[in-house]
């Protein structure tokens, strides 16, 4: 099912300017996908931050809400994305997007509510004592999220599937290594407990302890393999979205670097690349997607990494 044309150029319009303010990286990688393709991702992706600034209380300006009021936000935006997803009257622009999106792509419903319930592990205040617990909570957030855009990206396959979610298993491990220190100003720790032997980050100092800062490079090194699990999904994507997120792999993993690379006095300033490193990634990026077209890896096993709920 497809919405009218003059609609699709809207929501893609006002998805866009989401997207490059809320995703440099992500925005400068969807430009390699072919236009619907790139379209629907980028509808995806707004519909996605917008649910991410409705918990945090971005969309409002604010530095973030009380429980009750998150708690009551978190309610709305699943009543939101249900109507959104069963009916056909009027729902805001960014579940407008999504309704498109997972109409076209027959998403199961479980899908965008797996990412809402991530977003209630935040309104909980949740810990997490164990990788796995880190890892189940990336899952929500982010691992989901590489599923639905993989759908997007023409895949039906669940072994591929398991694929897009490691990358995004990947990608939150890195953001959760990059923002350590102003989760703990927003009250979150992500990092496994176990990890830290009590060792908490300070929300008033500007880097993290030695304890943390080793939990973080730890957490990069349990991203590593998955990275390269998502790598040998490439392999089953057209070309062009292949370099996409070929391109979006390097970026991303390039903020891990540079984490190792500087150390704790590293989070002095915002860790991210600079535009000639995007375009330097882009360009060897491309040469992964071509890589990936000659032979299908998808034997290749995933022993010993978590896997998404089926």
């Amino acid at each position: 099912m497809t919405a009218a044309p003059a609609t699709d150029h809207r929501l893609a319009r006002d998805s866009g300017e989401v997207i490059r303010k809320g995703s440099k990286s992500f925005a400068a990688a969807s430009l390699l996908m072919p236009a619907a393709m790139r379209q629907d991702t980028v509808m995806l992706y707004a519909w996605c931050r917008y649910a991410d600034d409705v918990i945090d209380g971005q969309d409002m300006g604010g530095a973030g809400l009380t429980p009750p009021d998150a708690a009551e936000r978190l309610q709305a935006l699943r009543a939101d994305t249900l109507r959104a997803l069963h009916g056909d009257g009027p729902v805001p622009a960014p579940f407008q997007a999504l309704r498109h999106v997972a109409r076209r792509h027959d998403f199961p419903d479980r899908w965008p509510l797996d990412l809402i319930d991530g977003f209630a592990m935040d309104v909980a205040g949740r810990r997490y004592a164990t990788a796995e617990d880190t890892l189940r909570y990336c899952y929500h957030v982010a691992g989901v999220v590489g599923v639905m855009m993989a759908r997007v990206m023409g895949v039906r396959d669940d072994a591929v599937l398991d694929r897009a979610c490691d990358l995004g298993l990947a990608f939150q491990m890195t953001n959760i290594a990059r923002d350590v220190m102003d989760d703990a100003r927003m009250g979150r720790v992500y990092l496994p407990g176990e990890w830290l032997d009590g060792a908490v980050p300070d929300p008033r100092a500007a880097t993290p302890p030695a304890a943390v800062h080793a939990a973080t490079l730890r957490l990069l090194d349990m991203a590593e393999p998955y990275y390269a699990s998502a790598r040998i999904g490439l392999a089953a994507l057209p070309y062009r979205a292949a370099w996409s997120i070929a391109a979006a792999l390097r970026i991303y993993r390039a903020i891990g670097l540079r984490i190792r690379s500087g150390g704790p006095e590293a989070y002095r300033r915002r860790i991210g690349t600079t535009l000639p490193t995007k375009l330097a990634l882009i360009t060897a990026a491309k040469g992964d997607a071509l890589r990936s077209r000659r032979a299908v890896q998808m034997d290749v096993a995933r022993d010993g990494l978590w896997t998404r709920p089926h």
